[in-house]
């Protein structure tokens, strides 16, 4: 049974690193290595297709067959485009990596500022205009419920005057008034101000309402489109670029430059490893897993504009959330509230006297009160919040910015690894341009070293030295010479060798010192 399961995962190992294989080199010898990359391409496409597929399934609301449809012909085309051309293949894959881009990153953020900006920010205002709402639709409440009050009083003196008539009858003489009271309220001014007032906010909601869905169409449906482009139209460039610009992201020691220099140690040519300390900062090997100066400054910076936006995510979400929970306390508070009761009792109180004497008393009474609503229940904001729809999507989103932080650092060594498999010729010669040009950095250096040295000085002075004997007969004339010569080292012994002004022992600028005087001593 073990032995079993080792041949088994051994098989799926050889058919795996086969696949791979046939999918990056493209040779389709044999029946075998054709059916393989075959089913690899169907798989690849069989994938892509299901992504577009749900895209305009609930993204673009087509129906099923509609779907279906295009996504059968774009999986078709694409798996005959994968299973004929390399260059294809290559930017499929690239694809799959590039979602660690700083493109595909940027998308990610338009995508999040887009849902906050639908959903958040289309949120608070509509909670806004339904604030707005409410408190002219309680002006408009209470200009009718004014007048009940007033039809109070109306009865009230009403009541009054029924009871005065009781007073003038004198029996001999009658004493008859009519009293009228006509209750009369002057709204049209009112009435014109608030009409005018939610015709305009109507006007202004439905500029917001129209902006916001307005974005929101051109996101769900344009941005992913647009992005798709975009993103393989970098990756086209990026393919162009690795296979005729020779220095472009040339800065790694790949497997293929170890071998080209294992190759050029054994046919005894000049061989550039093991690195020195200088160049190992300059050229990282790959792959490696522990992350370099350099590539920790580009995880800095790819976080930072995620940092930054995840601030104005929060900042408009809880501007949000704040005015949900402030329109909702005062919702409640004003539901709570209990009608103002104003009490209103009147008592008339009759006395009938003869010559001073009372004789009869009559009470009458009568109550006026009524009941006074600060707010208007009908016209209490009912506010939504909308986190759930707008939480869980960004969620989603600043994981997958997360895992493309940390895999920031590793994506450019993936991608020149893919570039490198998929386009074996132009990886050779990056090789071999990247192997001369520190071979030619190596010269220089060990040049610019060996001019500022003590041995050379010296060795420069007896060139002078002999170049002046052939060419001059005249003793008198070449001490001369010879003496300007060397004035001229020992001025210059500072500029020439930074340590020529040492005079100590074992130093270097003690020994240039020691042999130009012994030259002199020779010559005079």
């Amino acid at each position: 049974m073990l032995l079993s399961w080792i041949t088994i995962k051994q098989s799926l190992k050889d058919v795996g690193f086969l696949a791979v294989d046939v999918f990056t080199t493209g040779n389709r010898d044999g029946f075998r290595r054709t059916l393989i990359l075959l089913l690899t391409c169907s798989f690849s496409s069989l994938l892509l297709s299901t992504l577009l597929f749900l895209y305009l399934l609930f993204t673009l609301d087509y129906k099923t067959s509609v779907a279906g449809g295009i996504t059968g012909c774009f999986g078709t085309l694409l798996t005959v485009a994968l299973f004929s051309s390399k260059r294809v293949r290559c930017l499929g894959t690239l694809f799959v990596i590039s979602i660690f881009m700083k493109k595909s990153r940027n998308l990610l953020l338009t995508a999040g500022t887009g849902l906050v900006v639908v959903k958040n920010v289309s949120n608070t205002l509509e909670n806004l205009t339904g604030l707005l709402r409410s408190m002219i639709c309680n002006l408009k409440a209470k200009k009718s419920a004014i007048l009940a009050p007033f039809n109070n009083y109306v009865e009230m003196l009403k009541w009054i005057g029924n009871m005065l008539k009781g007073v003038t009858d004198l029996g001999v003489l009658n004493l008859d008034s009519q009293l009228k009271v006509s209750l009369r309220l002057e709204s049209q001014k009112l009435e014109e101000t608030l009409s005018e007032a939610e015709q305009k906010l109507n006007k202004t909601v439905k500029c917001a309402q129209s902006l916001v869905n307005t974005v929101s169409s051109v996101t769900d449906r344009l941005f992913p489109a647009i992005s798709f482009l975009m993103l393989m139209m970098f990756i086209a460039l990026h393919i162009k670029r690795y296979c005729n610009d020779m220095k472009y992201e040339n800065r790694f020691i790949s497997g293929k430059l170890v071998h080209f220099d294992e190759k050029q140690k054994m046919e005894g040519k000049t061989h550039i490893l093991p690195l020195t300390p200088e160049e190992r900062k300059l050229y990282t090997p790959i792959p490696s897993a522990r992350p370099t100066a350099r590539e920790r400054k580009a995880v800095m910076k790819f976080g930072v504009s995620i940092v930054s936006h995840f601030v104005a995510w929060v900042i408009f979400i809880a501007v949000d959330a704040l005015l949900y929970y402030f329109v909702d306390i005062v919702t409640t508070k004003l539901s709570e509230l209990e009608p103002f009761h104003v009490p209103l009792l009147m008592s008339i109180k009759g006395i009938a006297t003869l010559i001073g004497i009372p004789f009869s008393e009559e009470n009458h009474q009568n109550n006026f009160s009524y009941s006074v609503t600060l707010f208007e229940k009908r016209c209490l904001p009912k506010p939504k919040l909308l986190l759930s729809s707008s939480i869980f999507p960004l969620a989603v989103i600043l994981l997958t910015l997360l895992i493309m932080t940390l895999m920031a650092a590793k994506v450019a060594q993936l991608r020149l690894m893919v570039c490198e498999r998929f386009f074996s010729t132009a990886a050779e010669e990056r090789v071999e341009y990247l192997h001369a040009k520190i071979l030619r950095k190596r010269l220089k250096m060990r040049k610019e070293r060996n001019n500022c040295s003590p041995r050379s000085l010296f060795i420069k002075v007896c060139m002078y030295y002999r170049i002046l004997i052939e060419n001059n007969n005249n003793n008198n004339k070449r001490r001369l010479e010879m003496s300007s010569l060397i004035f001229f080292l020992f001025s210059s012994a500072p500029f020439l060798v930074p340590s020529a002004l040492s005079t100590q022992r074992g130093s270097t600028g003690y020994g240039v010192r020691k042999s130009l005087f012994l030259l002199q001593t020779l010559l005079f």
